[in-house]
């Protein structure tokens, strides 16, 4: 080999070592690649949350484990997803939880446990009754919490008038769709509402059409970004607040080093506390964004709101067949007027 051959075989050699130790350079492929499912389209805060993840968790790794988000119902519903959580064909999520496996797992949507932003902020937390208490139930089934995402406080959507909003004793006058849980049934009802089930898919065309007069169950974003074209009237009671779960199969985790945990969980609790602060943004500016598009915006104080509140925490018990007595009863503890 001639003398040039070496030293060029010597700087390729040296080329090839430098690219492997620089920081950020390595093209070697990640430990470990975990498929994270989420609900929403790709354009919603949930999904920049869910690849802000991603993100970290690749850089705190340094690219050992990498995530691959799959937003918008791709790797199906979150009744599917959850169960495949269970399985441990799919890693993690951010979704809705559902309540097939568990009713209690609706405790994460009973009315009035917050009544403002900053509310939301101790009863999210987690170190909070709630995070405890779901990421026990989840355990359970092979699921583990790691954070939640709050999308903001729901009020009632309407095509006409609602007769005396703030008084829970007056029929309000419309049939209102709601999801199908116990919690959401219970707490309209205590309103004044007669309610309804109607599938999501079929809500649009249901106000548009008079099977239902309002929606309940959705943020001010929510309801002007889908519906904003068939509703006339907003009532802003902000008596629940909507929220997903950040969860993983107990199969991943347990495949996790500690650290590695850690690292996760760190990067999902950010996202309480951030989600907060942005719902609190959205929630003001799409009730802005409603009424420049003609939609009749009614707000109100927290004194006004107390009539409501005592009429949804009022339901509570009404859970413990569902739920058990025990755990309304810590809801109660936690949560109830002091």
């Amino acid at each position: 080999m001639g003398k040039f051959t070496k030293l060029a075989a010597l700087s390729l050699i040296t080329a090839l070592v430098l690219c492997l130790l620089a920081p950020g350079l390595s093209s070697a492929a990640p430990e470990m690649t975990l498929r994270f499912a989420g609900q929403v389209p790709v354009e919603h805060t949930a999904t920049r949350l869910m690849n802000d993840i991603a993100k970290e968790v690749k850089e705190k790794t340094n690219g050992r484990i990498e995530i691959t988000v799959y937003p918008a119902n791709q790797l199906g519903d979150y009744t599917l997803v959850f169960e495949e959580l269970i399985r441990g064909t799919i890693d993690m999520a951010a979704i809705s939880v559902p309540s097939q496996f568990d009713p209690r797992l609706e405790a994460t949507y009973i009315n009035g446990i917050a009544k403002n932003f900053d509310d939301a902020k101790r009863v999210f937390a987690s170190d909070g009754w709630l995070f405890k208490k779901m990421d026990e139930l989840t355990s359970r089934l092979g699921v583990k919490l790691l954070g939640f995402q709050v999308e903001g406080f729901i009020g009632i959507g309407s095509t006409k008038p609602v007769i005396e909003p703030l008084n829970p004793n007056v029929d309000k006058g419309i049939l209102v769709r709601i999801p199908n849980m116990d919690v959401y049934k219970l707490g309209a009802e205590a309103m004044g509402y007669r309610t309804v089930t109607v599938p999501w898919a079929e809500v649009y065309t249901a106000l548009q059409t008079g099977v239902a007069g309002g929606v309940d169950g959705m943020t001010p974003t929510a309801a002007y970004t889908m519906l904003k074209d068939v509703l006339k009237y907003w009532y802003d009671l902000n008596y629940s607040v909507e929220n997903f779960n950040y969860l993983m199969s107990k199969k991943t985790w347990d495949k996790l080093a500690p650290a590695d945990q850690k690292i996760i969980a760190d990067a999902c609790g950010k996202v309480t506390e951030m989600s907060i602060e942005l719902a609190r943004k959205d929630q003001e500016k799409y009730l802005k964004l409603m009424e420049e598009a003609g939609i009749e915006v009614h707000t109100y104080t927290p004194e006004e709101l107390k009539p409501i509140f005592v009429a949804v925490t009022g339901t509570w018990d009404k859970l413990a067949d569902k739920f058990t007595k025990e755990l309304i009863d810590e809801v109660k503890a936690e949560y109830g007027t002091k």
